[in-house]
């Protein structure tokens, strides 16, 4: 089975491209969805012990959480090393429920996956892009988002250049959706064809 390392930075389409390989049958690992399940779950009493206060009725409160660590490097580091773990071993548990059920590519959705070190946890990566104007406009249309926000995400990020550098594969959701579904398409076909006898 290949394992595909899905990423982007905000604000790219990355969450549309992966809906793209989940309606072509790929089977897909959402960091961002798994997070919610911890901390709905799993996580909440460990965050709940490193950082009281932060939970109600057993789940996690993520504007009480985000106002205790946003800011606070330690804070946050502390928080990380609670959640990659669990996040982690539920991906795991993904790949080999998905390995043992035969599926020729499993993608892990992973948003930070070149800044967390993740690129040794997959064989191939796709780097989700658009033209810098296009991801602007994208997430300023966010509620709540201001361009201060945005230039503190995107510090925290690796930048977009560097990203694509890196990559196996490129789809551009900055030309349109058809073409996005098109070049997710031809990886798709591309990686089944690589992974078959002979191929």
């Amino acid at each position: 089975m290949i394992v595909l390392g899905l990423t982007g930075s905000i604000g790219m389409g990355k969450s549309t491209t992966a809906r793209m390989f989940t309606d072509a049958g790929v089977p897909v690992h959402d960091s961002d969805e798994t997070v919610h399940r911890l901390y709905a779950g799993k996580a909440a009493p460990l965050v709940e012990a490193a950082f009281p206060g932060t939970t109600s009725a057993g789940v996690v409160d993520r504007a009480k959480l985000g106002a205790r660590v946003l800011g606070d490097a330690a804070a946050l580091k502390r928080l990380e090393t609670i959640i990659h773990p669990l996040v982690r071993a539920d991906a795991d548990a993904f790949l080999a429920r998905h390995r043992g059920s035969g599926a020729p590519i499993a993608v892990l959705d992973i948003p930070l996956l070149f800044e967390t070190g993740g690129r040794n946890r997959v064989d191939k990566v796709v780097v989700v892009t658009a033209p810098a104007e296009t991801q602007r406009e994208r997430v300023l249309a966010r509620p709540g988002m201001t361009e201060e926000k945005l230039a503190s995400i995107l510090a925290k990020q690796v930048p977009d250049a560097e990203k694509r550098r890196q990559a196996d594969f490129i789809v551009d959701t900055g030309q349109g959706m058809d073409a996005a579904r098109a070049e997710v398409a031809a990886i798709i076909s591309q990686l089944i064809g690589v992974g078959k006898p002979g191929g």
